[in-house]
């Protein structure tokens, strides 16, 4: 598999090559990072190499403003951390921060530049009614759910349904486990929390430590189906894997964490699709010690075929032949990893039934509206 062509990617790799841009290439890039997520990361990968008062006039503006903006979403995310230490105090159990809060709030590189829309937050199964009660007592509110929704939420997966601050306008996940409880692959979530790391910075909440930390982001990519940010959160493994890599312990630990926990499968495809996606350095005995999560040879040849794709930029200029259907190749897998085949015919029968109807009520409004100005 070689490394992918695209602008973005080649900008986030090597910054000072990014200079040699046509003003149409220019353009792609920006729309490229935009769409993906990548802007401000971008920005801030510039900024680091020195580069960035190099960048064209009418581009730097645009990335200037990327990260005013990444400024202001880590002030706001900052001051929603501090709240939820108020509003959990009194939780009978730890608070884990999940993804872009926990790189947050632990000062690592991997929140540089990286825009999210909720905090996500990880607490024991046996805790979960006494956090989400917490939670409501201090203003948090479910969003109109029907009944199926509530039920497939509380008995199937792996959080409750999102939840949504009645004053401050912000959101929630609250998990219970890092997979829905119906998935193939079995977590040892207990022993995920009984490593969680104490946050000085935050008294009171935790993080997973670092080899969970890069599991528990190599879990959720390989397990989404909805990839439009998979290029964002495979860049997240890259900057975790270059970050905590620094350690030699963490390349130690990192094969038997995953064994022990139940991912050595999304490990396998995290290390091997960073290391040929991005040239992430990785050493070579812990790739071959990887091998354990290895798929058949023809399930890792169709993963490598739909990955290739599906890991570009959400954006036209990278569709290749096959995105489309590689991106739709995953998504089934994302379901039926999930969840057992009957739940899953069900489940997504129902969704294709909702989406018709939601077209035909679109249909008819569209048509209402033209008659009324005509």
């Amino acid at each position: 598999m070689m490394p992918m062509p695209d602008l973005v990617v080649q900008a986030m790799r090597s910054p000072a090559s990014a200079l040699a841009l046509r003003p149409a290439q220019w353009d792609l890039l920006i729309r490229q990072a935009r769409r993906t997520e990548l802007l401000a990361r971008l920005a801030y990968r510039f900024e680091q190499e020195g580069v960035l008062n190099d960048v064209p006039r009418a581009m730097r503006m645009h990335l200037v403003s990327a990260i005013r903006m990444s400024e202001r979403h880590d002030h706001a995310v900052r001051w929603e951390i501090q709240c939820l230490q108020e509003e959990l105090a009194q939780a009978p159990t730890r608070v884990a921060l999940l993804k872009g809060a926990a790189y947050l709030i632990a000062g690592l590189p991997t929140a540089r530049g990286r825009i999210f829309s909720d905090v996500d937050i990880l607490v024991p199964r046996q805790h979960l009614e006494r956090t989400e009660s917490e939670l409501m007592l201090h203003g948090w509110q479910h969003g109109e759910i029907d009944e199926y929704d509530q039920q497939y939420y509380r008995r199937w997966m792996h959080e409750i349904p999102p939840m949504r601050h009645v004053r401050r306008g912000t959101s929630i996940d609250v998990h219970h486990a890092i997979l829905p409880e119906t998935a193939r692959v079995k977590v040892d979530t207990p022993a995920l929390l009984a490593a969680v790391i104490p946050l000085a910075q935050a008294p009171g909440l935790f993080v997973l430590k670092p080899a969970d930390m890069l599991l528990h982001s190599a879990t959720h990519l390989f397990h989404e189906g909805e990839l439009e940010k998979g290029l964002r959160d495979l860049f997240d493994l890259d900057s975790l894997l270059r970050h905590f890599g620094q350690a030699p312990a963490f390349w130690d630990e990192l094969v038997p964490r995953a064994r022990a926990l139940g991912l050595a499968r999304p490990l396998f495809y995290a290390l091997r699709y960073t290391s040929q996606l991005l040239g992430t350095p990785v050493p070579q005995a812990v790739l071959d010690a990887s091998a354990i999560g290895r798929p058949s040879a023809l399930v890792l040849w169709i993963m490598d075929a739909c990955y290739a794709r599906a890991l570009r930029p959400d954006h036209a200029s990278a569709d290749t032949a096959g995105t489309g259907t590689a991106r739709f190749l995953l998504y089934v897998r994302s379901h039926w990893i999930r969840m057992p085949w009957h739940l899953l015919t069900y489940h997504l029968a129902r969704k294709a039934l909702l989406r018709l109807k939601k077209n035909d009520k679109e249909k008819t409004d569209v048509a209402d509206a033209d008659r009324q100005e005509a």
